[in-house]
């Protein structure tokens, strides 16, 4: 039986907003106060990760990423990005609760097979 997980995209007016790669992006960055760290933590360019970050705080009423205060370089998540991490997380924890027995379902009739 394969083993699924459920990941969840959320689109906006037809957009990609938000979806696995970019929470991760995020956690990366909360984790290592960094955006280069986060990038290379996730096996991505520094300026990938940028691009990703300048998409995300565009798209939100207040940055999810600031400079770390101070002038020392870095970066941290502000209220706005915590809060964004805890509300997708939540959505993603709801979302495999409801489609567990569905999962469980699909899992049994999957050709793909544990390693």
């Amino acid at each position: 039986m394969a083993d699924l997980r459920l990941t969840v995209r959320i689109d906006a007016n037809d957009q990609p907003l938000l979806g696995h790669g970019k929470i991760r992006l995020l956690e990366a960055i909360g984790e290592t106060g960094s955006i280069s760290a986060a990038a290379r933590a996730m096996g991505m360019s520094y300026r990938r990760a940028w691009l990703l970050v300048e998409a995300l705080n565009g798209a939100f009423a207040s940055p999810l990423v600031a400079a770390r205060p101070g002038g020392g370089g870095g970066a941290v998540l502000s209220e706005a990005g915590a809060e964004v991490l805890h509300l997708y997380r939540e959505i993603e924890r709801r979302s495999a609760e409801g489609a567990s027995s569905a999962l469980g379902a699909l899992a049994a009739l999957a050709a793909v097979k544990r390693p």
